[in-house]
């Protein structure tokens, strides 16, 4: 019996010693804002630099990236506000947060920031962000951590910048900066949406960005390259939503894959139209 018991605590040590591992992980990888190992993600490839992020993440990302380059404004403006909703709320649209603050920014509606209804929808969360921020005077140059602060007013006014170098780097490949550097993973994606994912695009794009469908087949014809590379990104980010087949811009191409990050493959031209298809999209019944 003396044996047998000597097993059993040797297996239940071992077995509580896996669990706070995992439990150790979950919340390291919690802290840094990142998806876990094995979970589906989504990733930037920037300046030598790879930064993870979940599909959920990458959807309320390329949300806030969009509104930014609605305004015309710069890479930088999308930097800032990524490294503030890294920090406020793990860039997902949460509905609690310290006293009224909720959504994306942990904007509080005692303070002037909209309704909890608005301030929890992304779009609406963003444009408030980008309001603000276009009137800090020194928006443009000043450290990405202090002019965050400047809008935010947070009780942890050196939190942003941590997150400043992620955000940067996520900028760069959401709004086009740096062509072929985002793709994502995701082990069962759901059936090809094409309308859907050409609604999100008509939504988030900017103006001179058409987006069209024609059965499977969703075309963006932008104004220049570095429009054409984000909205290939934007769509990319939301595999997980609409279940992307491939896109094409120019010479590249990114077929999706299911057992790991697929990479853009051929040479990167001045393209400026991107085609995205489905796979396995039911058959449409009109054209869009």
């Amino acid at each position: 019996m003396g044996a047998i018991r000597r097993v059993v605590v040797a297996l239940l040590v071992t077995a509580l010693f896996a669990v706070a591992v995992v439990a150790g992980l979950a919340v390291l990888y919690a802290y840094q804002k990142k998806p876990l190992p094995l979970a589906d993600q989504c990733t930037a490839h920037v300046a030598d630099l790879t930064v993870p992020i979940s599909p959920e993440q990458a959807h309320y990302a390329s949300i806030i990236v969009g509104v930014a380059t609605q305004r015309g404004l710069a890479p930088r403006a999308s930097t800032i506000a990524l490294a503030t909703v890294y920090q406020e709320s793990g860039m997902l649209n949460i509905d609690y947060g310290d006293r009224d603050s909720l959504g994306l920014f942990q904007q509080r509606p005692s303070q002037g920031w909209g309704t909890e209804e608005q301030v929890q929808e992304p779009y609406y969360a963003s444009g408030k962000f980008y309001d603000a921020l276009v009137k800090v005077p020194n928006w443009r140059s000043g450290d990405v951590n202090d002019v965050a602060q400047a809008v935010q007013r947070s009780g942890h006014p050196k939190g942003y910048v941590r997150h400043v170098e992620n955000a940067r780097r996520l900028a760069s490949a959401l709004t086009g900066e740096t062509p072929a550097s985002f793709t994502c993973l995701v082990k069962a994606p759901p059936p090809g949406d094409p309308a859907g994912l050409a609604e999100f695009l008509e939504k988030t794009l900017p103006e001179s960005s058409k987006v069209s469908r024609t059965g499977t087949t969703v075309t963006v014809k932008a104004a220049d390259s570095e429009l054409a590379w984000s909205a290939a990104h934007l769509a990319v980010a939301n595999h997980a939503r609409y279940g992307l087949g491939s896109v094409e811009v120019g010479g590249r191409h990114w077929t999706a894959s299911t057992t790991s990050f697929a990479p853009w493959l051929g040479e990167t031209t001045d393209a400026t139209t991107v085609t995205i298809t489905f796979d396995n999209a039911p058959t449409p019944t009109a054209k869009r």
